[in-house]
């Protein structure tokens, strides 16, 4: 019987579709209350959230459209991320630089910048300040000093490894007693004859091809599954036929685009730019990440299918030229960016509004009403922001328990530290230096930097890392000289942290993808630790090669030249 097969027993209370930020929050949040709950992913987890902007915010730009309430969560649940999960969300300083004629002077920027500081009145960060001309110039001599008026500065977040935020929100949730599954579609949902109800969901692993069917008659079923909600609810079942859980579209996501670059003259050093495009008066950022840069967004309404964005000529060549205007240093050009990335924002649907104006709140529909289908155990979420995630969570599980007709026990997830920063101390990685660099036997020895990277990364999760050099210290090797990951990783990604493929490991797990190279010169020596260590074949390591490499060439500029096959890969890095 496959692992699949014997879920077909267990009763579960909440099944969650859609393993992003938002679902990965329900589920942890209602685990810790009680609840048996399944979270399913036809993806990895946190498949989509990798292709934000890594941003931690309260939206200043959503004040434009007086949307406070939206702000004012947005900045509480930024304080609550910074203290509860510091090792994966630090403080970032934003600049916005203000020209003369722009759509928003200087009046409309300061005015703003109070209004954000009143809205974040429990903040832990410092609050905004006013540049003149000047002083702005003296600290960004690469910005375009024509027309400026000065500058506003203030602090928000960023989650660099936004990956492992939502990995971490999975990870409890399995830890508080939740089934956790990724590569695992809700292909079938089935109603009666005459509705009302999802009596059972069928569930497909794709990758192994096996399926089960869960009885869900006394389950709530909630719909987390960010762009793709619509696909979700179109794959009802009644009669013997396909029918349409909802009668209504939910999702009218606009597409964004990011470009990365490597350092280049007149780029920012103190922080990220927030910029005003000239094309359109859109904003935009420059920011600095894993020592390259991060520009983006764009903001366009798409008909294609989420899993089939990419970034088009056109967006990449604006987010250049805007870019290359601000900074007249910077001369970049095509061959210039490293990888490009799109996204949808799953907003609600509306027809023929402009897409900055289209709301950022989310909203939660209950199926229940005509309107939603007359489905009484069916949610799903529209919308939802990185910031706002741990918030979403507590919504969902509050509406999961009305439904069930139980009392709703008291949210925890405020005050509940991720796993990484559970019992996390100033001197963790004091102690670390002292056991892996002066006691450590020399095969055992890590670098500073590594141990730096390893409790960026995980938090206290890193001591699980370095147990597995204790057990087998050839995975204290780098995955390549450059670079501080080290083979321990790969072993902890694929037996902890549910990777199954390379590119959960390259994009998500350990981000080598976008460090350098794409993540080639750290392959061979990822498949050599997979083979050794995690049982995986060569056939296997075969098959997912082909797979990281079609996944990078789909999103690389310029062209990515890579070995024809992972046998090949390692034997040209000995």
């Amino acid at each position: 019987m496959g692992h699949l097969a014997a879920m077909a027993a267990q009763p579960f209370d909440l099944i969650v579709i859609g393993g992003g930020i938002n679902g990965a929050a329900t589920a942890r949040d209602a685990a810790l209350r009680g609840l048996k709950t399944l979270l399913i992913d036809k993806g990895d987890f946190g498949g989509a959230v990798g292709w934000s902007s890594r941003l931690i915010h309260g939206g200043l730009r959503y004040l434009e459209y007086l949307e406070f309430n939206l702000v004012r969560e947005s900045l509480r649940e930024r304080e609550l991320l910074l203290r509860n999960a510091p090792h994966l969300v630090q403080p970032l300083q934003m600049t916005i630089p203000i020209y003369r004629g722009s759509k928003r002077g200087p009046q409309l920027v300061q005015l703003g910048m109070i209004l954000y500081d009143l809205l974040s009145f429990d903040r832990t960060v410092p609050g905004h300040r006013m540049l003149k001309p000047a002083p702005f110039g003296q600290l960004f001599r690469g910005v375009k000093g024509d027309r400026l008026t000065g500058a506003a500065q203030y602090f928000d977040a960023q989650a660099a490894h936004a990956e492992q935020l939502c990995l971490e929100n999975v990870l409890s949730a399995q830890a508080a007693g939740a089934t956790v599954l990724n590569y695992s579609a809700a292909t079938r949902l089935t109603q009666p004859s005459q509705g009302g109800l999802v009596e059972s969901l069928t569930i497909e692993n794709l990758r192994s091809g096996e399926t089960v069917e869960l009885d869900t008659r006394q389950a709530i079923l909630i719909n987390t599954a960010g762009p793709w909600v619509d696909k979700v609810l179109e794959r009802g079942w009644q009669n013997g036929h396909a029918q349409p859980l909802s009668p209504q579209r939910w999702i009218g996501g606009t597409k964004g685009s990011h470009i990365i670059v490597d350092p280049f003259p007149g780029a920012p050093s103190g922080g990220a730019l927030y910029v005003e495009a000239e094309t359109d008066g859109r904003p935009y950022f420059i920011i600095p990440w894993l020592g390259k840069y991060l520009i983006g967004t764009t903001d366009l309404r798409t008909t294609d299918a989420p899993d089939d964005l990419k970034a088009s000529d056109a967006e990449i060549d604006y987010l250049l030229a805007e870019t290359n205007r601000i900074l007249p240093q910077a001369q970049l050009r095509r061959e210039d960016v490293r990888f490009t990335y799109s996204g949808m924002r799953p907003l609600p649907y509306a027809k023929g509004q402009k897409t900055s104006s289209i709301t950022r709140s989310h909203v939660v529909v209950d199926h229940s009403s005509a309107e939603g289908g007359g489905i009484r155990n069916l949610i799903s979420l529209v919308g939802g922001k990185l910031t706002t995630y741990r918030q979403v969570g507590e919504e969902l599980t509050d509406a999961a328990y009305r439904k069930l007709g139980k009392a709703v026990p008291i949210c925890t997830t405020g005050d509940r530290p991720l796993p990484g920063a559970e019992g996390l101390t100033p001197d963790a990685l004091t102690q670390a230096v002292q056991k892996y660099r002066t006691d450590a036997a020399p095969d055992q020895q890590l670098s500073l930097a590594t141990l730096e990277h390893l409790f960026n990364t995980y938090g206290m999760r890193a001591w699980a890392v370095l147990k597995l050099v204790d057990e087998a210290p050839d995975l204290a090797q780098t995955l390549q000289p450059d670079l501080p990951d080290i083979r321990a990783q790969v072993v902890y990604a694929v037996e902890t942290e549910l990777a199954q493929t390379l590119v959960d490991l390259g994009f998500r797990r350990l981000l080598t993808a976008h460090r350098s190279n794409y993540g080639r010169d750290a392959l061979a020596a990822t498949v050599e630790t997979l083979q050794r260590h995690c049982g995986w074949t060569e056939a296997e390591c075969d098959r997912q090669f082909q797979d990281y490499r079609h996944y990078v060439e789909t999103h690389a500029l310029p062209d990515y030249a890579i070995a024809p096959s992972a046998t090949a890969e390692m034997a040209g890095a000995g």
